[in-house]
């Protein structure tokens, strides 16, 4: 079983829920407490193993690609001023030199095609999947969990999570199967089904484990 060295991380869209706020500033730079939100993504990554992130950008995303690159002046002024609590915090934000990729989706055109963008990069391995704008805290990161998983598993492993029956129309919900490694095979996927019609209330919260065969599937 080859191991998860790999995650992608789509910040290509548009953000048009959150208008006017994005129309010049990418959701994904959104400050939630002390950090845009894209970090928490990237730290989760990170704690999970992950040796390399590939982010999928788009127009006026450049800001992503700057936040995470090296800031010498400003690093330089900390220092001279004697700003250690910042300047720990930068260095500690930053990932190491070779540890990322960006690569530009021309036009937004879905999840699918986004991860379909990254094919070169990840290239005939596993690897992992995280949606930015879904954040958790507390205890560890989900994805290193997810990670644990697929390893006793194999395959593709999507993580979920409970929601109130009543809402499960606000989420991609799953159907429950047998029992696997501490997980549950899953039966079905529907994209935001009434209460009704859901066939359980777990819903998809955005961290996964992806074969590279999803590849021929997107293409």
């Amino acid at each position: 079983m080859k191991k998860i060295r790999k995650a992608v991380i789509p910040v290509a869209g548009l953000g048009t829920r959150f208008l006017p706020a994005t129309k010049s500033m990418p959701k994904e730079m959104l400050p939630v407490v002390d950090r845009p939100v894209v970090q928490y993504a990237v730290d989760e990554a990170f704690e999970a193993g992950i040796e390399h992130i590939v982010f999928v950008t788009g127009r006026n995303k450049a800001v992503i690609e700057d936040y995470f690159d090296l800031h010498p002046e400003l690093i330089g002024t900390l220092e001279q001023t004697g700003k250690k609590t910042q300047l720990e915090a930068l260095e500690s934000m930053l990932p190491v030199a070779g540890a990322t990729s960006f690569i530009r989706q021309q036009s937004p055109q879905g999840l699918g095609h986004a991860v379909w963008c990254a094919r070169e990069v990840i290239g005939n391995e596993p690897f992992a999947l995280l949606l930015p704008d879904m954040v958790s805290f507390g205890g560890r990161g989900c994805l290193a969990e997810t990670v644990e998983l697929y390893e006793r598993t194999g395959g593709n492993v999507i993580a979920v999570e409970r929601c109130e029956p009543s809402e499960t129309n606000k989420y991609g919900i799953v159907g429950r199967g047998a029992e696997i490694g501490g997980g549950f095979e899953v039966t079905a996927m529907v994209e935001k089904p009434a209460p009704a019609n859901a066939p359980s209330n777990f819903y998809i919260n955005g961290r996964y484990i992806l074969q590279p065969e999803i590849f021929a599937l997107l293409g």
